[in-house]
């Protein structure tokens, strides 16, 4: 028996379980550890199909924890915005990056409980690397990662797996790789490769201050 597979009749409301029956209903099983904090980051891979946020809306309202995820801008415009932000959904300014990243770090930091889901591929379709707002997220305001793995190839939602980053880049980014091994997307084709971007490849803001 699988202690992480979570079951409907284990849950105590109403909407949790028909959120997990809903998962289930599509063929998917979701397993779960208690997480390891009141603050951290949940790093959702991979992101190939509009489908990943629904699956992972759902298994959002099974837990009872409140998860927020980022978004760019644009997706908060107009009459949907407000049904994002009541979602969950936080809004981030891409033409500061590095700014974002600091509040965002000092938000977390301040609050009883958040928990703050991101998908590093940025976008749908295939890139050739992660961006790094989750790894300088996590390092700036000393939080764990939880890894969310979305797998398509056993249906399986998993979110039993958490590590904190050392600060050695390489290192941590084989560890994350390692645990995201075998996960499959929807489109397999458009899976970026977990690696973060190279410096040249990084904002030039971020660069001056690695170099400093």
């Amino acid at each position: 028996m699988d202690d992480y597979l979570m079951r409907p009749g284990a849950l105590p409301t109403w909407g949790q379980r028909t959120s997990l029956r809903l998962l289930n209903l599509f063929g998917w099983n979701f397993r779960w550890k208690p997480l390891p904090g009141p603050h951290g980051i949940a790093v959702v891979y991979p992101h190939t199909s509009n489908w990943d946020f629904f699956v992972g809306l759902l298994a959002k309202w099974t837990v009872t924890h409140q998860f927020s995820w980022l978004a760019k801008d644009s997706l908060f415009r107009g009459p949907m915005g407000r049904l994002m932000r009541y979602w969950g959904g936080v809004a981030i300014d891409r033409s500061s990056p590095q700014g974002a990243i600091v509040r965002l770090a000092q938000t977390i930091r301040a609050s009883n409980w958040c928990w703050l889901a991101i998908t590093p591929e940025g976008t749908r379709g295939y890139r050739p690397y992660w961006k790094s707002g989750f790894y300088r997220i996590a390092l700036a305001a000393n939080l764990p990662l939880v890894l969310v793995k979305l797998d398509y190839g056993t249906k399986t939602i998993d979110v039993t797996q958490s590590i904190v980053l050392t600060g050695d880049e390489a290192a941590d980014m084989a560890a994350i790789a390692q645990a995201f091994e075998g996960v499959q997307a929807l489109h397999p084709k458009d899976a970026a490769p977990i690696r973060l971007a190279p410096p040249d490849a990084q904002p030039s803001s971020t660069r001056q201050r690695k170099q400093a």
